[in-house]
């Protein structure tokens, strides 16, 4: 089991020529009076990117945990991302995380989900694209887009989004929508990359976990890492955060990646973005 990788975290560099950690830590269901504690201990652990969204209600424990750090502000990347229900007012809702955060500037900030029925994701993308040219955010992007959404958004946009944050790993992978986006010269950055721990029980997983001495979660980390795929797992675990870093030095082999690659069964976890309302968020 590995838990010291010895080497520097990748990056990939974004369309906008901005470097993001291509392992980072996602706050996701953290609860809002345990985040400082959890982001600190993933600090400690190596992590300079750190994943919150205004949705999640704990930004205010990831800036408190960045704070308390005394790392440098600019050795972090820090993503948040606008709530579903305020896409009407995005500027005063960067605005909000921006404070909650205590940041003078957001690394990257993503329209969380489409809510095409809303039909306002458009309109609060040209408001980022506000905040960009403003210098309060580094990179803006998309989370949850499909093709057709991306396809409406580039028909006016004047900014290509950096990144397009999806659902992504072992037994869904979204490859056509990977590949779009690749092809757009927008980043994937994949949620749930571990399935929320459904996948690590795979039998080819373990098999090739076994044979490198690694766990479940850093083979499958190290698969995504392989594919330039910007990864941001979860855990409150402190001996977790350590083990899930240390899959920068898990390499796997052509053949073992085609493994792992033949358990996609398009079965999805989360909500669809083509029908998620998701407004209350």
């Amino acid at each position: 089991m590995q838990t010291n990788p010895g080497t520097p975290v990748p990056t990939v560099t974004l369309n906008d020529g901005t470097e993001i950690p291509q392992l980072g830590f996602g706050v996701f269901q953290v609860p809002a009076d345990e985040t400082q504690r959890v982001v600190e201990a993933a600090l400690e652990a190596g992590y300079r990117h750190i994943d919150t969204a205004a949705a999640y209600r704990n930004e205010a424990g990831v800036g408190a945990a960045i704070a308390a750090s005394g790392i440098p502000r600019e050795d972090l990347f820090i993503t948040t991302k606008l709530r579903n229900g305020e896409q009407a007012k995005p500027l005063e809702a960067f605005e909000t995380s921006r404070t909650a955060l205590g940041l003078d500037y957001i690394d990257l900030y993503l329209i969380h989900w489409p809510v095409p029925s809303q039909g306002l994701f458009v309109d609060a993308w040209h408001a980022m694209e506000e905040l960009r040219a403003n210098q309060l955010v580094r990179s803006i992007g998309v989370s949850n887009f499909l093709p057709e959404h991306l396809e409406t958004l580039l028909a006016s946009a004047r900014v290509v989004p950096a990144v397009n944050q999806i659902e992504l790993h072992p037994t869904f992978q979204q490859r056509e929508l990977a590949a779009l986006s690749r092809s757009r010269g927008i980043a994937v950055e994949a949620y749930s990359p571990l399935g929320q721990g459904a996948d690590l029980g795979a039998e080819a997983v373990r098999a090739v976990a076994e044979a490198h001495g690694a766990t479940s979660a850093q083979v499958v980390l190290a698969w995504h890492l392989a594919q330039g795929t910007i990864a941001i797992p979860k855990t409150t675990s402190a001996q977790r955060m350590r083990e899930n870093l240390a899959a920068i030095a898990v390499g796997l082999s052509a053949d073992e990646l085609e493994r792992i690659s033949a358990l996609d069964s398009g079965a999805r976890i989360g909500s669809d973005p083509a029908t998620a309302a998701h407004t209350q968020l």
